[in-house]
């Protein structure tokens, strides 16, 4: 059997510096499906496909809010054509009810162990509308290495540089950040997993950057602890989101191979300089996620926000604006307000303003957004700020002797020759 699965191409924000990583999702997707099937993965923001090419079975895999009007025009082309769709992933789940309408079927929640069901119906002719698995979770013990075979490897470097594979080390969150729909989508539920699987996995990738992907590392002390220093001996270097700042976490990280970290910055407050202060001692860079639009938000407050950004020396900044995805309180709380100003979902892309703020109009947020970007890399452009991350990981490698050589000319050239 044929399975074509497709991830929607979307529109990159031009503020942001595009980097086209292996999407994670589809090949967890793809290593929980039975033996007979083959797999062909399509990444539309690299390629093209013909919807001509032979295909018994079409699956969507969407992450991004962005993605789904996409996804979904995909699959009426596909279902005037007679093939079935399946549709899965975090946007899936979050839009499931108008993805329905495109859909001969929705997945809803974690593959393993589920897919043969799934395929068993397709062979059958009796697929289900939705298989919903969201209270459902499989033992994460079951959680297996990701099927990165099915990456066209060639596609994800950054003009010549190879960047990061994806791995995670456990699912679930036991924080319900404003914002944030993983308390829907994996449960309040830290899920680590066995930490001999995660650095399995991690010893089996050919590449010696790592992006751990986990919501957040900092949710268990002794855990964090026992992984990172189950990670010394793979001499890899890999950026995550937060870990705990405590000197003994940093301590071992920083032997792991920590080379950056995403760090939610939302205000500007000692705490916040302390604990950017603290992974800088460690050798960690910080990219700082810096979310824009919050109710107590006003101009004054932004422009002053920006200048914090500056004084504590963050290595990379990321502006977004407040985003009110669904199945978040934001989005219950303007919704219930008649403050959501857009309903076109690819407005939803944490760059534009699709809300009605408290203490500005719309369009001025707009304005700051751009300011913000503009402001933060003034005197050193993001390009420059980025080569220096790159830089110092090769540096990292050539002491360790995991250095690949053939990098050692491209990292200039990507970004740029006079850097």
């Amino acid at each position: 059997m044929k399975f074509r699965l497709i991830y929607p191409r979307w529109e990159k924000l031009p503020e942001q510096t595009t980097f086209n990583l292996p999407p994670h999702g589809p090949a967890v997707m793809a290593a929980a499906l039975p033996d007979y099937v083959e797999v062909e993965f399509i990444d539309e923001n690299l390629e093209r496909f013909s919807y001509d090419d032979p295909v018994d079975f079409v699956g969507i895999s969407m992450m991004l809010t962005t993605q789904v009007k996409r996804g979904w025009e995909i699959a009426d082309e596909y279902r005037r054509r007679g093939k079935k769709v399946l549709f899965g992933g975090i946007s899936a789940m979050l839009h499931a009810e108008e993805t329905m309408e495109h859909a001969d079927a929705v997945f809803l929640g974690e593959a393993e162990g589920r897919m043969e069901e799934v395929f068993s119906d397709f062979r059958k002719g009796s697929l289900k509308k939705v298989y919903n698995y969201l209270a459902d979770l499989p033992p994460i013990e079951s959680v297996g290495p990701a099927r990165r075979s099915i990456y066209k490897r060639d596609l994800y470097y950054y003009k010549g540089v190879q960047m990061v594979d994806l791995v995670h080390a456990s699912r679930g969150c036991r924080f319900n950040c404003y914002p944030c729909a993983v308390a829907y989508l994996g449960g309040r539920k830290f899920r680590p997993r066995p930490i001999d699987r995660a650095i399995e996995e991690m010893a089996l990738t050919d590449n010696n950057r790592l992006f751990v992907v986990d919501n957040s590392l900092a949710q268990d002390t002794q855990w964090e602890m026992d992984l990172f220093r189950e990670m010394i001996p793979l001499k890899k270097n890999w950026c995550s989101h937060t870990i705990e700042d405590k000197p003994e976490v940093l301590d071992l990280a920083r032997q792991a191979g920590a080379w950056y970290v995403y760090q939610a910055v939302f205000d500007t407050s000692d705490f916040i300089r302390e604990r950017i202060k603290r992974y800088h001692d460690h050798d960690i860079a910080v990219e700082g996620t810096i979310l824009l639009g919050m109710d107590n938000h006003d101009e004054e407050y932004i422009k002053r926000f920006i200048d914090f950004l500056l004084e504590i020396e963050l290595d990379l900044a990321e502006f977004t604006v407040l985003t009110p995805f669904p199945h978040t309180k934001a989005y219950d709380d303007m919704r219930k307000e008649k403050r959501l100003i857009s309903h076109d979902w690819n407005d939803y892309n944490a760059g534009k303003v699709v809300f009605q703020p408290k203490l500005m109009s719309p369009e001025r947020l707009q304005e700051l957004y751009y300011f913000a970007w503009e402001r933060f890399y003034q005197d050193e452009p993001q390009q420059v700020k980025m080569y220096k991350l790159i830089k110092k990981v090769a540096e990292r490698e050539m002491a360790l002797g995991t250095y690949r050589p053939r990098r050692r000319d491209l990292i200039r050239k990507a970004f740029g020759e006079k850097l």
